[in-house]
């Protein structure tokens, strides 16, 4: 498994000009708030406007503004899970998961997502209903259904106490290990670290340290 990416890109006064080449199939970037994690998400994800980015997975390219490769968002077969889930509060679990099918060639069954993540049977269970770390593994399995090419988690653990983080590091671990998909896991804490990552990118002021 390889993976590479850059991007640089300019929100007000603020430059993000940071990347990397790896092996590893967890990537956990890390830094202080401000230091440019999120936006550096987003830019792979196609999400905002960059000034350049690169991103290729497993020798695939799948985004280059070098050589005019700018797919939108649903084209990149990018799963994207946000800090907070972003649910959809007016759908079961089973519409929310199903609703990353439509973008998907060959996607996953909804109970076959939710399954990956140890949720059999929630499909008539709406958000309202959910603990923390269960609608994080719902927003989760609503990106596995499309079998992204590379699965992007914005600090899935805001928010949660200790409980029901530890209760949650297992799934992703479960997902490195026995899932081709490769991730990169955007945090604050260097528990994710030890407990999930296989390489770490460090970030400062939008800049690599």
């Amino acid at each position: 498994m390889s993976l590479a990416f850059h991007v640089r890109a300019r929100r007000g006064d603020f430059l993000l000009d940071a990347g990397l080449e790896t092996t590893a199939r967890a990537v956990a970037v890390v830094g202080a708030s401000g230091a440019g994690k999120t936006t550096l998400l987003q830019g792979l994800a196609g999400l905002i406007p960059v000034e350049a980015a690169r991103l290729v997975v497993d020798g695939a390219i799948v985004a280059d503004t070098a050589s005019g490769l700018t797919p939108p968002p649903h084209r990149r077969g990018v799963g994207y899970v946000f800090q907070d889930g972003r649910l959809f509060p007016h759908l079961s679990v089973g519409a929310n998961v199903g609703f990353g099918r439509r973008y998907a060639r060959a996607p996953l069954e909804v109970a076959a997502a939710l399954a990956l993540v140890g949720l059999e049977g929630f499909e008539t269970r709406w958000p309202l209903s959910l603990s923390g770390g269960e609608s994080r593994r719902v927003a989760v399995a609503r990106a596995l259904v499309a079998r992204p090419r590379l699965l992007l988690l914005d600090e899935p653990f805001t928010g949660l106490d200790a409980g029901r983080r530890a209760a949650l590091i297992p799934y992703f671990a479960r997902l490195r290990d026995t899932l081709e998909t490769p991730m990169i896991i955007v945090s604050h804490d260097d528990r994710d670290l030890a407990e999930l990552a296989h390489d770490v990118l460090s970030m400062a002021d939008g800049r690599r340290v």
